[in-house]
């Protein structure tokens, strides 16, 4: 076996009932057989038969237009491919692995229906462009879905910033309790994360959008051909400048994979937020059955499976773009049969990221905020400590730093004491620092504390409700 598998010819005894248990009965012609296997990718690559058809439409216009086709040939060819498009919608669509791909079962199929036109629509391209086209349309059209699936979620973030955005929550740095903030505005840093993942979108869309139509094998074609009409006809804002550059690249696919990773890398750190937050030691929210799973034999269990699985999409997405990554590392101009391995990887984590979206935004909406918990931590810590010792700047014209000495001192009296910063005496106080006096108490409390955040992007409810409803504004125009 291993002798064989190293490309040694096998023994005469190696019939067909002998063959290699790995690769099964039907690989009877030995390599032959597995080089087809390898190279045919109409297993994956059928999913951009919309794409193929409406660059060939695009294609068989031209073509027409410069005199390449007659407007009786073109006609055949819309009325076939239509036919086509409706046996795939309906799955009577003989799709075959001998015709290795999706632009050949379609093209053969046209051939079939409508005879000689259907052989002449591929002028003056090559399956080269053909696919570095079909896989842009398709990037482009889950870019969009994308788009849509993140300003939801951004939506759904943002009316539930709204509706909590007076709700006191602990603030943490290293997980520890550092300052008291709102549940809503907690909720609205994920809009603002979300909001660079759209632009992010947005810019790679830009740039993907050339159309390589017309750059044939590598270098052009002979042919007098129209590219600015293809271009114009498939919604792209011009033709790639350079043959060799159009059929090789896959800098959209690498840019859109980076993108769907650091908005993957956004969900993933929400989704260990609710995780933590639905814990029984911090029962900051409540999820219903829709989003929780039970134990199998721990009855009181309520685990936040659809948030761990957000959680570790990333992992696959982020491979996803190492892989393509990897494939492309090595490969000179033009195109190379390893940019086949470009397309999988692009689909398995658009479905990923489309699947944690949806997740997600139907998460946020079912998710309720345990308020009296989120309320009582978010006192707890001394969170009021910065609280004080802006007091201190403020009305005693002490230097921070000096306030800063002077707040840990306190802090320090009331961890001895087993108490909070509130419940220090005014004589107390005075011992570390004669200067204070009853009006300090006003700042200690979590809801003054809140109240003073009004800095531009401060966590103030009068801050949050505004932010949160301008977010709602500019999602619904």
């Amino acid at each position: 076996m291993t002798q064989f598998m190293n490309g040694n010819t096998p023994p005469e005894s190696h019939t067909h009932e002998s063959a290699n248990p790995q690769w099964g009965g039907r690989f009877a012609s030995g390599p032959a057989a597995i080089m087809s296997e390898i190279n045919a990718s109409i297993g994956f690559d059928r999913i951009l038969w919309r794409q193929d058809i409406k660059g060939s439409l695009a294609h068989a216009a031209m073509l027409r237009k410069v005199g390449l086709l007659t407007q009786e040939e073109e006609n055949d060819i819309r009325r076939g491919l239509a036919e086509i498009g409706k046996e795939i919608e309906e799955g009577r669509f003989p799709f075959s692995a001998d015709l290795e791909d999706i632009h050949m079962n379609i093209e053969s199929r046209l051939s079939e229906r409508i005879g000689e036109a259907g052989k002449r629509l591929h002028t003056a391209r090559s399956r080269n462009d053909q696919i570095a086209t079909d896989f842009r349309l398709w990037v482009r059209d889950s870019i969009d879905g994308i788009i849509g699936q993140t300003h939801a979620l951004m939506a759904t973030l943002a009316r539930q910033a709204l509706q909590y955005h007076d709700v006191p929550m602990p603030g943490f740095t290293h997980l520890q309790v550092a300052q008291p903030v709102t549940f809503g505005h907690h909720l609205l840093a994920y809009v603002e994360m979300l909001a660079r993942d759209v632009s992010r979108l947005r810019d790679a869309r830009t740039r993907l959008n050339e159309s390589p139509l017309g750059s044939a094998a590598l270098a052009g074609t002979s042919f007098p051909i129209d590219r600015t009409m293809t271009a114009k006809e498939l919604g792209f804002d011009r033709p790639t400048a350079n043959s060799l550059d159009a059929v090789s690249d896959r800098d959209f696919a690498l840019e859109y994979l980076s993108v769907l990773s650091i908005e993957a890398m956004h969900l993933s750190r929400l989704s260990e937020e609710i995780v933590q937050w639905a814990s029984a030691a911090f029962n900051f929210v409540h999820l219903s059955d829709a989003f929780t799973t039970g134990s199998s034999i721990m009855p009181q269990k309520r685990n936040p499976d659809a948030a761990e699985l957000v959680r570790a999409k990333v992992g696959r997405i982020t491979g996803d773009l190492v892989g393509l990554l990897t494939v492309m590392k090595g490969l000179p101009l033009a195109y190379a049969k390893d940019t086949q391995e470009d397309k999988e990887p692009v689909f398995d984590a658009t479905t990923a990221i489309t699947l944690s979206l949806a997740a997600m935004e139907g998460m946020i909406r079912d998710l309720k905020p345990n308020k009296e918990r989120m309320r009582e931590l978010a006192g707890a810590g001394f969170s009021t400590a910065t609280d004080l010792a802006d007091w201190l700047v403020r009305e005693l014209r002490l230097p921070f730093r000096t306030a800063h000495h002077v707040t840990g001192r306190l802090v320090g009296m009331a961890e001895k004491k087993g108490c909070d910063l509130a419940d220090l005496s005014l004589e107390e106080m005075k011992s570390v620092e004669p200067g204070i006096n009853n009006s300090v108490y006003d700042v200690l409390t979590v809801e003054a504390s809140l109240a003073s955040r009004t800095s531009e992007g401060g966590t103030a409810p009068s801050n949050v409700k505004a932010q949160a409803e301008k977010w709602l504004a500019t999602l619904a125009a």
